[in-house]
């Protein structure tokens, strides 16, 4: 029974995009170990707050990863 836990930013990822991450990393795992393990696959997101995250030592907030990534704070609501 496999458990994947996925860590992101609070505020990065909507909820239409963490459903999707959730979907595709069980849909790989089934790929993986077989259909059959597909109801005891699970996958969680684990939100870490702004600041709390830091690469480098310089503390991450959901706008900076928005930046990394090309798009406004604001185009995207947790």
């Amino acid at each position: 029974m496999p458990l994947v836990d996925i860590h992101v930013i609070k505020g990065v990822f909507s909820k239409e995009q963490k459903e999707e991450i959730i979907t595709k990393v069980t849909d790989t795992m089934v790929a993986i170990e077989g259909d059959a393990l597909r109801s005891v696959t699970w996958v969680r997101i684990v939100e870490v707050n702004e600041g709390e995250w830091a690469i480098g030592g310089q503390a991450l907030t959901a706008a900076m990863v928005h930046q990394m990534q090309g798009r406004e704070a604001t185009a995207q609501a947790a």
